[in-house]
Protein backbone atom coordinates (compact mmCIF):
# COMPACT_ATOMS: atom_id res chain seq x y z
CA UNK A 1 0.00 0.00 0.00
CA UNK A 2 1.44 3.36 -1.00
CA UNK A 3 0.09 6.89 -0.98
CA UNK A 4 1.57 10.09 -2.39
CA UNK A 5 1.64 13.38 -0.50
CA UNK A 6 1.97 16.54 -2.60
CA UNK A 7 2.91 19.92 -1.14
CA UNK A 8 2.29 22.77 -3.57
CA UNK A 9 4.80 25.55 -2.92
CA UNK A 10 5.36 24.83 0.80
CA UNK A 11 6.61 27.82 2.78
CA UNK A 12 7.58 26.61 6.26
CA UNK A 13 10.56 24.25 6.53
CA UNK A 14 9.48 22.76 9.86
CA UNK A 15 6.14 21.69 8.36
CA UNK A 16 7.83 20.05 5.40
CA UNK A 17 10.30 18.35 7.75
CA UNK A 18 7.48 16.96 9.89
CA UNK A 19 5.60 15.82 6.79
CA UNK A 20 8.72 14.14 5.45
CA UNK A 21 9.00 12.19 8.69
CA UNK A 22 5.34 11.11 8.44
CA UNK A 23 5.89 10.05 4.83
CA UNK A 24 8.97 8.04 5.74
CA UNK A 25 7.14 6.35 8.63
CA UNK A 26 4.30 5.30 6.30
CA UNK A 27 6.37 4.51 3.19
CA UNK A 28 4.51 7.28 1.38
CA UNK A 29 6.09 9.34 -1.39
CA UNK A 30 6.51 13.08 -0.92
CA UNK A 31 6.26 15.42 -3.90
CA UNK A 32 7.40 19.03 -3.46
CA UNK A 33 6.20 21.47 -6.10
CA UNK A 34 8.41 24.50 -6.63
CA UNK A 35 8.95 27.22 -5.76
CA UNK A 36 9.75 26.25 -2.20
CA UNK A 37 9.72 28.90 0.50
CA UNK A 38 13.04 27.63 1.88
CA UNK A 39 16.22 25.88 0.87
CA UNK A 40 16.06 22.10 1.02
CA UNK A 41 19.24 22.22 3.12
CA UNK A 42 17.50 24.37 5.77
CA UNK A 43 18.52 23.23 9.27
CA UNK A 44 14.92 23.48 10.55
CA UNK A 45 13.74 21.22 7.74
CA UNK A 46 16.43 18.65 8.44
CA UNK A 47 15.89 18.79 12.20
CA UNK A 48 12.13 18.24 11.91
CA UNK A 49 12.72 15.21 9.67
CA UNK A 50 15.27 13.83 12.14
CA UNK A 51 17.18 10.86 10.81
CA UNK A 52 14.36 9.66 8.56
CA UNK A 53 15.60 11.32 5.36
CA UNK A 54 17.26 8.12 4.15
CA UNK A 55 13.86 6.39 4.20
CA UNK A 56 12.02 9.14 2.28
CA UNK A 57 10.88 8.71 -1.34
CA UNK A 58 11.22 12.39 -2.32
CA UNK A 59 10.34 13.96 -5.69
CA UNK A 60 10.60 17.54 -6.94
CA UNK A 61 8.34 19.02 -9.62
CA UNK A 62 8.43 22.47 -11.19
CA UNK A 63 4.65 22.99 -11.37
CA UNK A 64 1.29 21.47 -10.61
CA UNK A 65 0.87 21.09 -14.38
CA UNK A 66 3.83 18.71 -14.37
CA UNK A 67 2.15 16.68 -11.62
CA UNK A 68 -1.02 16.38 -13.73
CA UNK A 69 0.91 15.46 -16.87
CA UNK A 70 2.87 12.70 -15.17
CA UNK A 71 0.43 11.21 -12.67
CA UNK A 72 -3.24 12.17 -13.10
CA UNK A 73 -5.52 9.32 -14.21
CA UNK A 74 -8.92 10.97 -13.72
CA UNK A 75 -9.68 9.75 -10.21
CA UNK A 76 -6.45 9.49 -8.21
CA UNK A 77 -6.10 13.10 -7.00
CA UNK A 78 -7.66 14.41 -3.76
CA UNK A 79 -7.37 18.15 -3.15
CA UNK A 80 -7.37 19.32 0.47
CA UNK A 81 -9.07 22.61 1.27
CA UNK A 82 -11.03 24.22 4.08
CA UNK A 83 -13.66 24.74 1.34
CA UNK A 84 -13.74 21.08 0.32
CA UNK A 85 -16.91 19.44 -0.99
CA UNK A 86 -16.66 16.41 1.33
CA UNK A 87 -15.21 15.53 4.71
CA UNK A 88 -11.89 13.69 4.27
CA UNK A 89 -13.29 10.52 5.87
CA UNK A 90 -15.97 10.30 3.14
CA UNK A 91 -13.37 9.84 0.41
CA UNK A 92 -12.63 6.38 -0.92
CA UNK A 93 -8.84 6.29 -0.89
CA UNK A 94 -7.05 3.76 -3.10
CA UNK A 95 -3.50 2.51 -3.37
CA UNK A 96 -1.41 5.07 -5.25
CA UNK A 97 -3.71 8.05 -4.64
CA UNK A 98 -2.30 11.56 -4.42
CA UNK A 99 -3.27 13.77 -1.47
CA UNK A 100 -2.60 17.35 -2.54
CA UNK A 101 -2.09 20.21 -0.09
CA UNK A 102 -1.57 23.91 -0.78
CA UNK A 103 0.87 26.37 0.69
CA UNK A 104 0.44 27.41 4.30
CA UNK A 105 -0.53 31.04 3.58
CA UNK A 106 -3.07 30.55 0.76
CA UNK A 107 -3.93 26.89 0.27
CA UNK A 108 -4.51 25.58 -3.25
CA UNK A 109 -5.37 27.96 -6.11
CA UNK A 110 -9.11 28.74 -6.38
CA UNK A 111 -9.36 27.85 -10.11
CA UNK A 112 -7.96 24.39 -9.35
CA UNK A 113 -10.43 23.86 -6.51
CA UNK A 114 -13.33 25.02 -8.68
CA UNK A 115 -12.37 22.75 -11.57
CA UNK A 116 -11.99 19.66 -9.36
CA UNK A 117 -14.54 20.57 -6.70
CA UNK A 118 -15.98 17.04 -6.43
CA UNK A 119 -12.49 15.80 -5.51
CA UNK A 120 -11.92 18.38 -2.76
CA UNK A 121 -11.81 17.30 0.85
CA UNK A 122 -11.92 19.18 4.13
CA UNK A 123 -11.15 18.44 7.76
CA UNK A 124 -13.99 19.64 10.02
CA UNK A 125 -13.10 22.32 12.55
CA UNK A 126 -14.92 24.20 15.27
CA UNK A 127 -15.96 27.81 14.83
CA UNK A 128 -14.50 30.22 12.33
CA UNK A 129 -10.88 29.17 12.64
CA UNK A 130 -8.92 29.49 9.42
CA UNK A 131 -7.17 26.12 9.21
CA UNK A 132 -5.15 23.42 10.93
CA UNK A 133 -1.38 23.22 10.75
CA UNK A 134 -0.28 21.72 7.42
CA UNK A 135 1.69 18.84 8.92
CA UNK A 136 -1.27 17.92 11.14
CA UNK A 137 -3.61 18.00 8.16
CA UNK A 138 -1.34 15.69 6.19
CA UNK A 139 -1.10 13.24 9.09
CA UNK A 140 -4.86 13.20 9.70
CA UNK A 141 -5.69 12.59 6.04
CA UNK A 142 -2.88 10.12 5.33
CA UNK A 143 -3.75 7.98 8.33
CA UNK A 144 -7.41 7.95 7.30
CA UNK A 145 -6.32 6.63 3.89
CA UNK A 146 -4.32 3.88 5.61
CA UNK A 147 -7.17 3.16 8.05
CA UNK A 148 -9.47 2.52 5.10
CA UNK A 149 -6.95 -0.04 3.85
CA UNK A 150 -6.61 -1.77 7.23
CA UNK A 151 -3.22 -0.10 7.80
CA UNK A 152 -1.77 -2.49 5.25
CA UNK A 153 2.02 -2.42 5.43
CA UNK A 154 2.16 -0.36 8.64
CA UNK A 155 1.72 -3.06 11.24
CA UNK A 156 5.34 -4.11 11.57
CA UNK A 157 6.79 -2.84 14.82
CA UNK A 158 10.37 -1.70 14.75
CA UNK A 159 10.84 -2.05 10.98
CA UNK A 160 13.34 0.81 10.95
CA UNK A 161 15.09 0.18 14.24
CA UNK A 162 15.02 -3.60 14.43
CA UNK A 163 13.03 -3.44 17.68
CA UNK A 164 10.19 -5.92 18.12
CA UNK A 165 8.49 -4.62 21.30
Amino acid sequence: MKFNIVLVEPEIPQNTGNISRTCAATNSSLFLIRPLGFEITDKHLKRAGLDYWQFLDLHYLDSIDELFEKYYNGSNFHFMSTKGAKVYSEANFKDGDFLIFGKESHGLPEPLLEKYYENTLRIPMWGNLRSLNLSNSVAITLYEAFRQQGFEGLNEIGHLTGRKD
